[in-house]
């Protein structure tokens, strides 16, 4: 057993916190993946301008709600006091943090690469061209979009659970976090919806996407470089 480790460091439990969060989450898993694919496969055969255009709009949103399986699982440990086990058996904070950052960011991978698949398939499938504009939307914000939404909803609800003590008759931060992590593909769909009624061009379009992933993105770097300084060892005990 002790050859699953390396000088005395416990072994990764990635792929069991994994499995236990698509247990878990998996109403938020099959939610986001089947809206998402119900979503790309009606704009495939209605209309080709409307998939390019609307789909990469959308497709953070129902990513972020995919991802919250990993979080379940971190609030759930907290209260039952399975964090401050790992914590008294080696694992520090910062590791427990990235592993369910990295199992949220693994689950948004399903519900991404399920949708695309079918969407971009049936859009193909319908005789549509594979144009610029979809492949710019897709790989420069819609794909990038939902990792980052993700991973900005998966580190404020670890913080959100660290710093809080539940309290009777409030709810859990998971009933709240989807939407948190939702608003920044929220403000940026609101923005090119304003953009176009005011006759913006797609470059501006562009620009506007490509500055709301850069916010978010800074945002998501900005709460991984606070992770020693409030989320310590303390803030990771059961609080009952």
């Amino acid at each position: 057993m002790d050859g699953t480790r390396t000088a005395g460091v416990p072994p990764s439990l990635l792929g069991i916190t994994f499995r236990r969060a698509t247990v878990s989450g998996r109403f938020f898993l099959v939610y986001g993946t089947v809206v998402s694919v119900f979503l790309g496969s009606v704009l495939a055969l209605v209309s080709s301008s409307a998939f390019a255009s609307a789909f990469p709009l959308f497709l953070p949103i129902f990513g972020v709600v995919g991802s919250m399986g990993g979080l379940t699982v971190f609030t759930s440990d907290r209260t039952k006091g399975v964090l401050e086990y790992l914590l008294a058996y080696g694992v520090s904070p910062r590791r427990i943090f990235v592993e369910i950052l990295l199992t949220s960011l693994a689950l948004v991978t399903i519900v991404v690469g399920v949708a695309v698949g079918v969407g971009l398939g049936l859009y193909v499938g319908r005789g549509h061209p594979v144009t610029v504009p979809l492949l710019l939307g897709l790989g420069l914000y819609g794909v990038p979009m939902a990792y980052a939404c993700a991973a900005f909803a998966a580190s404020a609800g670890m913080y959100w659970t660290a710093l809080s003590s539940p309290r009777q008759g409030m709810s859990s931060p998971i009933g709240l976090i989807p939407m948190v992590g939702i608003l920044p593909a929220l403000a940026t769909l609101g923005a090119i919806i304003a953009l176009g009624l005011s006759g913006g061009s797609s470059t501006e379009e562009l620009e506007v996407l490509g500055a709301g992933l850069a916010v978010l993105g800074a945002v998501v770097l900005a709460l991984l470089a606070l992770l020693g300084r409030l989320l310590r060892r303390e803030r990771l005990l059961s609080p009952a």
